[in-house]
């Protein structure tokens, strides 16, 4: 029988070349196994001037937790339960964190955009975010956002682990919840550029109606409820611009109605 040795080399070859590589690859894992966290880079992304959350916070809060990051073997860290517990801090809206083989932990912060500021009836004041989901207050910033106020009983606290749609479709706060309207209001005033200048101030009555304090004028504008609410601020901008600037007349009514369709109904002085 004919031994074929360059069948036999290149086999051995084979077997060298696997054995070194599975050598490299233990003493690799062994060498990561042991590197620490040796740097925190923290990126805060934040839309509009508000700054709720900086890299100080993001620091603070790991601390307060007791999380170790600086100097802890890479391997002991859960990045995981990390992201989780910083992705319930109030200020963030979503929060993503790695780290790489040289220990770097990477943590990239979404914060959270508030829309409208509540006061409550009771005496408290939190906001409604972009994503309808209620935010507490900052100790560090107070937003120049539409403000909300009169006959508002809802407590942050019975509130605050539900979003705005979740509320208005819970059996028990539906009947007497105004949020998921001030929410709409809020967010179609915001959205419009003219809207956004001209009020300043909504407050609910009695009657759970909107009231609207312009910032031009010296009037009321008696909104209703938050059906048409396109429709009704047409009505309040074609007023406006023929009704109140031919005439020069932005004194003159101390009250202006758009509950009613199709027509604006006013009280004068």
């Amino acid at each position: 029988m004919k031994i074929n040795y360059k069948k036999i080399f290149t086999t051995v070859l084979w077997i060298i070349a696997i054995s070194g590589l599975i050598t490299s690859l233990a003493f690799v894992n062994k060498k990561e196994s042991l590197v620490k966290v040796g740097n925190l880079d923290i990126t805060v992304n934040a839309t509009g001037e508000n700054q709720f959350v900086d890299e100080d916070d993001v620091k603070h809060f790991f601390i307060e937790r007791h999380d170790v990051l600086l100097t802890a073997e890479v391997k002991n860290v859960n990045i995981n339960a990390l992201e989780k517990a910083l992705n319930s801090h109030p200020a963030i809206e979503n929060a993503d964190l790695s780290v790489d083989v040289n220990g770097d932990v990477k943590i990239n912060v979404m914060q959270r955009t508030p829309l409208v500021r509540v006061l409550t009836m009771g005496g408290e004041s939190y906001y409604i975010d972009t994503q309808s989901k209620l935010m507490p207050l900052s100790d560090k910033y107070t937003a120049r956002v539409l403000v909300v106020n009169g006959y508002v009983h809802e407590p942050y606290a019975r509130r605050c682990m539900f979003s705005v749609n979740e509320i208005a479709g819970n059996e028990i706060f539906k009947e007497v919840s105004m949020l998921d309207d001030i929410y709409e209001m809020a967010r179609y005033i915001t959205k419009d550029t003219v809207l956004n200048s001209l009020v300043q101030q909504l407050s609910i009555n009695e009657e759970k109606e909107f009231e609207i304090y312009p910032a031009i004028g010296n009037h009321k504008i008696i909104f209703g409820d938050a059906t048409d609410i396109a429709g009704k601020f047409e009505k309040l901008k074609i007023f406006y611009r023929e009704g109140l600037n031919k005439t020069d007349n932005w004194n003159k009514y101390s009250i202006i109605n758009l509950k009613y369709k199709n027509q604006v109904v006013c009280t004068k002085k």
